[in-house]
């Protein structure tokens, strides 16, 4: 070990005694975590591998430092850039949370009005990627498509490769953030046989979006203030979530030093699995499938004997309430009052307290995450489930980003390349295909 953790204290290492050979070692424990390179020193024999740590899915392994989101899971805390998601999420505007992501502090009047007029002055997309959209099946997923058409824009703007240059990383995030809502509007408007709708920069961010998904014959598109609202809660919500399974896509093909539109492609195909993006679709299934109110008590036994799921609960982070579900189940009231109360609300609220009162959940720390609300949302907006993780996909955008671009300017980082434990043959003799076919 290095000349710093033999003077570590006691209390700032970790003491490994290797009972294949009798050696001990002193560990440094820094943040709470041990660098896997220290672990690497321990070893048999010098011409021998060092030990390594098998951790499949990252459970419990760090592979960055990072300032962008704080989450305490035990006591249900998410921050980002140290302010609470409540907070935020009541005062602020989704684009105004995209430039504290991805700058780091609350922009300045000026900062904020620049960055305003930035991304809203790029939200148009060249004649051609909307020819590109065109050409796909009638029936092509929205969100296969956004992830084309992400990938396809690193072809419009070569110079996104020069990551180096901070001024051009900027122009880059500018056009992504800005696109993005225009993209997802493309792929929507497609799958349902309609024109695609050009963006009216005269509206906000999450107006825009809106006019462009649901603009028919009337001259000017005016949502309602309660739904833009609510949207603007709902990006802001999911603008970024620490080092999840898309934003390790993003930072693990971004460590390769590709343009931004290649890694955040990576990211949306990342967060198009079920597992990721899907599971508010997952929970409006269950809704369904339950039926009614008097049925519930029989899901819950179901789900305790281990022939049911109960979706929208529970989280690999989370080990308390999800603070975003929360804030989603009091943005279902405005949401409502537009389009309705969902019918589907009140089984999820009765599922919800049941489920909190149960000692089964309770003990398990089960509590509802931020899919449990989000869906119904979703389709009280007319959105069709496959919709859902685009809606995902054009907030997480500024998350990415500001990951991404933290990875760039990390001096520690280096391209992604983890090792593994090799189970297959070795040193097998090959034999030629005229004996091996006889």
């Amino acid at each position: 070990m290095s000349d710093e953790t033999a003077t570590a204290s006691a209390g700032d290492t970790l003491t490994v005694r290797d009972n294949r050979t009798g050696t001990e070692y002193d560990v440094p424990i820094l943040d709470g975590t041990v660098r896997a390179a220290d672990l690497g020193k321990i070893r048999v024999a010098e011409d021998e591998p060092g030990l390594a740590v098998y951790d499949p899915g990252f459970v419990n392994t760090a592979s960055c430092r990072s300032a962008v989101t704080f989450i305490d899971g035990d006591e249900g805390v998410l921050e980002y850039r140290g302010y609470p998601i409540e907070q935020l999420a009541e005062n602020s505007d989704y684009l105004e949370v995209a430039y504290l992501l991805i700058h780091g502090h609350l922009p300045s009047r000026d900062e904020y009005e620049a960055w305003v007029h930035e991304i809203t002055y790029h939200t148009f997309v060249h004649e051609n990627v909307k020819t590109f959209m065109q050409g796909f099946r009638y029936d092509a997923h929205p969100m296969g498509m956004l992830l084309a058409s992400v990938g396809g824009l690193s072809t419009f703007y070569p110079e996104g490769r020069n990551i180096s240059d901070p001024d051009n990383r900027h122009m880059q995030m500018v056009r992504l953030i800005a696109k993005m809502p225009t993209l997802g509007a493309f792929a929507f408007r497609h799958a349902q046989g309609k024109p695609y709708v050009y963006p009216d920069n005269e509206l906000s961010y999450t107006a825009n979006f809106l006019a462009m998904l649901f603009k028919m014959s009337e001259r000017k598109f005016v949502a309602d203030e309660r739904l833009i609202k609510a949207l603007e809660v709902l990006f802001i919500l999911h603008a970024d979530h620490e080092q999840n399974c898309s934003t390790n896509a993003v930072r693990s093909v971004g460590s390769s030093q590709v343009d931004p539109y290649s890694a955040v492609a990576a990211g949306i195909g990342a967060l198009f699995g079920p597992l990721h993006g899907g599971a508010n679709e997952a929970v409006l299934r269950m809704l369904r499938r339950i039926g009614t109110i008097d049925k519930i008590p029989e899901f819950i036994e179901g789900v305790k004997a281990g022939n049911e799921k109960l979706m929208g609960f529970g989280h690999r982070v989370y080990k308390n309430y999800d603070p975003r579900a929360k804030i989603i189940k009091k943005a279902c009231d405005d949401v409502f009052e537009v389009t309705g109360v969902n019918p589907l609300l009140t089984i999820a609220l009765e599922l919800e307290k049941i489920a909190l009162e149960d000692e089964y959940f309770v003990s398990r720390k089960l509590y509802p995450n931020v899919d449990f609300y989000s869906g119904l949302i979703y389709e009280a907006l007319s959105f069709p489930p496959e919709m859902f993780t685009v809606l995902f996909a054009i907030p997480r955008t500024s998350g990415w980003l500001a990951q991404w671009s933290e990875l760039v300017d990390d001096p520690e980082q280096k391209i992604a390349r983890p090792k593994q434990i090799y189970t297959g043959d070795r040193t097998l003799e090959f034999e030629a295909r005229e004996k091996r076919w006889t």
